[in-house]
């Protein structure tokens, strides 16, 4: 089935994610248990058509699984059957025909910009080190845009002190450099002079790098102290440095750079984010409004 080919093609040529890799190779195992599992259908890559993905496909919709979630593993079954007729395994991609099942797009929630002044002027963060680290935590998250995954891999080295930047590393190992302003960088140097650290900028207090589900309870517990939003998660803060960013005139393109990405496409969904700013400007400075 080549699915090990496959898997280190990822990792080593197309520079996924670990996260990423595992995901696509769960997808693949879950098609071929199907294919196993329905003893009409035949587990030879070669006798796999069309018409039998068709009905996987199917087959996951009637399951009630998340429109997302089945278009992430067509996407994962879309770069296998290209890698195999790539490597000469295949010589037709019984994957051309089949069309993806279109899904709601959700709009990006977001916290006001209020809200967000108040989180940082107002709340009160507890003293000693992890007070000063969850606050700047949330600092960096809403001025930078950058991913939880990201955050949790800056290391000092990446922080430019001279030239008020940081180096973060993003999706399929781009490299990409993102501006500080000279106030946050002047609390994260006080902050690593104070804490003596030494390689990365978030630890837990055995020195070791943060985790994710301590960053994930950390940005929970302050933006619930100021927002009604469900989903507390640190990839709010991302929407709402982007959508900030647009509200006060940013360029898109400028925006897609920050965010780290590929498409101006993933960009524009913050555009939707702005009408009601904009009917609110419409409405104070038309003369007919």
């Amino acid at each position: 089935m080549y699915i090990k080919d496959f898997i280190i093609f990822l990792s080593s040529e197309k520079r996924f994610s670990t996260h990423t890799t595992i995901a696509y190779k769960n997808d693949l195992l879950q098609f071929f248990n199907f294919l196993k599992n329905n003893n009409s259908i035949n587990t030879d890559i070669q006798k796999i058509s069309f018409k039998i993905i068709r009905n996987y496909v199917a087959f996951l919709l009637e399951s009630d699984i998340k429109v997302s979630s089945v278009n992430r593993k067509i996407s994962a079954l879309r770069s296998y059957f290209k890698f195999l007729v790539r490597e000469d395994y295949l010589t037709i991609n019984p994957m051309l025909k089949i069309i993806p099942p279109k899904s709601k797009k959700k709009l990006p929630v977001f916290v006001d910009q209020e809200s967000m002044q108040s989180l940082l002027n107002e709340v009160s963060f507890p003293k000693g080190f992890t007070g000063e680290r969850d606050k700047l935590i949330i600092e960096l998250f809403y001025l930078t845009g950058i991913r939880l995954s990201e955050l949790v891999n800056i290391k000092i080295k990446h922080i430019s002190f001279d030239s008020y930047y940081v180096k973060v590393l993003g999706k399929r190992n781009k490299e990409r450099i993102i501006p500080l302003s000279s106030k946050i960088t002047n609390e994260i140097s006080s902050y690593i002079s104070k804490f003596c650290l030494n390689e990365y900028l978030f630890t837990n207090l055995k020195k070791q790098r943060v985790y994710n589900k301590l960053v994930y309870r950390v940005v929970k517990k302050y933006i619930s102290k100021i927002s009604s939003i469900d989903k507390n998660s640190p990839h709010i803060l991302r929407h709402t440095f982007a959508t900030h960013m647009l509200n006060n005139g940013a360029d898109i393109n400028a925006i897609k750079e920050l965010l780290g990405h590929a498409n101006l496409s993933a960009t524009q969904v913050y555009t939707h984010n702005t009408i009601d700013k904009l009917k609110i400007i419409y409405q104070q400075a038309h003369p007919r409004a």
